[in-house]
C-alpha cells in the first residue's frame, strides 16, 4: 500500500465519514426542535447536545469497528477520535447559527450553511477519492432533502 492510500484509509476516510455522519444525522433533531419551538436557543441547545453526542458515538463506533491490524486501517484510538472530531465539527457547524435570537434569520443562516456543507462534501470526496464532483453532490444532497423532510414533518406535526 503506498503512503497515499494509507492517508486516504487511515485519516482521510475516518474524517469523511465523521464529517458526512455529523452534517446530515444531526439536521432533522435540530431543525426539527427549530420548526417545533420557534425558538433558536432550544434548537441550539439540542443541536450541541446531538453534535457532541454523535461525535461521541461516531468516534466509539469507529474505535471499536475493528482493530486495524487484519484491515490495514490504522490505530483504532486515532481513526475513533478522528471519525469523532469530524462527526462534531459536521454536526455543530449548522447548530451555531441558533444563537441568531431571531427565528427566521436563524433557520435561514442554519440553511445556508448545509447548503456550503453539503457542497464541501462534495468537494472532499472530488478532492480525495476522484469520485464526480456532480454525483457526490447529488448524493449528499438527496440524503440532505430526505433528512430535512423528516425533520420539517415532525417539526411541523407538533
Amino acid at each position: 500500500m503506498t503512503s497515499r492510500e494509507t492517508f486516504l484509509l487511515q485519516r482521510v476516510q475516518p474524517a469523511l465519514t465523521g464529517l458526512i455522519d455529523g452534517s446530515l444525522s444531526t439536521i432533522a433533531p435540530i431543525f426539527s426542535v427549530a420548526l417545533y419551538t420557534h425558538d433558536p436557543h432550544a434548537a441550539f441547545i439540542a443541536g450541541t447536545a446531538t453534535a457532541i453526542a454523535a461525535g461521541i458515538s461516531m468516534a466509539y463506533s469507529e474505535g471499536l469497528s475493528d482493530t486495524g491490524e487484519l484491515t490495514g486501517r490504522g490505530n483504532p484510538v486515532k481513526r475513533g477520535a478522528i471519525t469523532g472530531v469530524g462527526t462534531f465539527i459536521g454536526g455543530i457547524l449548522h447548530t451555531l447559527p441558533f444563537l441568531i435570537p431571531h427565528y427566521r434569520a436563524a433557520l435561514i443562516v442554519a440553511a445556508i450553511v448545509v447548503v456550503f456543507e453539503l457542497i464541501a462534501l462534495a468537494w472532499l470526496r472530488w478532492r480525495f477519492f476522484k469520485t464526480s464532483f456532480v454525483s457526490s453532490l447529488a448524493y449528499v444532497t438527496l440524503a440532505g432533502i430526505v433528512i430535512g423532510a423528516v425533520s420539517a414533518t415532525l417539526g411541523a406535526a407538533g
